[in-house]
């Protein structure tokens, strides 16, 4: 397994990219849209740059991956020779089911065929192909250069070679893969995402305010980030939509979105993605902190 396609340049797409190309993958990225790709590729050099800076790479690295990555607008040219295709497009079951109906019959007939999805069925992904024996999730967490888990889902229908080839790759891009079965929100956002929507529900209830709120469940329950500012660093709309398949998928009142995450959605307050969530992530605010930084020396 050599070639590798990454379906989605945004935040996770352009992680999976960076990773795979690092460890000496040959990647192609797809998007539909060239500013997309621009866009992740930019991330994509900042992120190895940094890590030259902290010594973490070797320039000569950082080259061997950019040059291990071409970028495309046309899926069928993409998945021509990919043994492995990671779909991340956006959380909506619909894109996502399309999508694999197209790659199944792009892509040749041992390809893999995997889904970044935090939180929708991979049987029901499978489904939609000829191959549900070669459909299985690889849900990465964000950062993808950085953090270290893989959770791997496996369908109704995944075969244990399929099963046994991604747990082994994953460890060859220095990840620790752990196997779930195909629950709703699987095991991370089945944890975390309730966890995040009692802490909207504690704002929203008037209890204690962003800052308080967070605080609290880092310097108490010793989180490095605090549930409302992670909830902005995922985006509010994938919280939502998470949220949404989990309430759907097991009709449980303990799921059911806070209204405020809804209105927030709504209004296009989106967390970091959008520049505003429960926190200020626009420039006027961040030139605020660094001349408050200032006023404090």
């Amino acid at each position: 397994m050599k070639n590798i396609t990454v379906i989605g340049a945004g935040t996770m797409g352009n992680g999976i990219a960076h990773v795979f190309a690092q460890n000496n993958f040959k990647v192609t990225l797809v998007d539909i849209s060239e500013k997309a790709i621009e866009k992740g590729m930019s991330t994509i050099r900042k992120n190895l740059d940094r890590m030259v800076q902290k010594e973490i790479l070797s320039e000569e690295q950082l080259n061997s991956a950019l040059q291990n990555i071409n970028t495309t607008t046309d899926l069928a040219d993409a998945v021509t020779d990919a043994d492995l295709v990671v779909e991340a497009a956006s959380e909506n079951l619909d894109v996502k089911l399309r999508i694999f109906k197209d790659l199944d019959s792009l892509c040749p007939h041992d390809t893999i065929l995997a889904s970044n999805t935090s939180s929708i069925s991979i049987t029901q992904i499978g489904a939609v192909t000829q191959r549900p024996d070669k459909v299985i999730g690889m849900h990465f967490m964000n950062p993808v250069p950085i953090m270290k888990l893989v959770e791997i889902i496996r369908g109704y229908s995944t075969s244990d070679v399929t099963a046994k080839t991604i747990m082994a790759l994953s460890q060859k891009l220095d990840k620790i893969p752990t196997e779930v079965n195909d629950y709703p929100g699987f095991v991370s956002n089945r944890i975390l995402m309730p966890m995040i929507n009692e802490a909207i529900e504690t704002l929203y209830n008037g209890v204690a305010g962003v800052e308080e709120i967070d605080t609290v469940m880092k310097l108490g329950m010793a989180h490095p980030m605090g549930p409302l500012q992670l909830a902005d660093f995922i985006g509010l709309d994938v919280c939502l939509s998470i949220l949404q398949v989990l309430y759907d998928g097991f009709k449980n009142p303990k799921y059911a979105p806070c209204p405020l995450l809804t209105n927030m959605v709504m209004a296009g307050k989106l967390g970091v993605k959008s520049g505003e969530g429960f926190y200020d992530y626009t420039e006027s605010r961040k030139a605020e902190k660094v001349a408050a930084q200032f006023k404090k020396a």
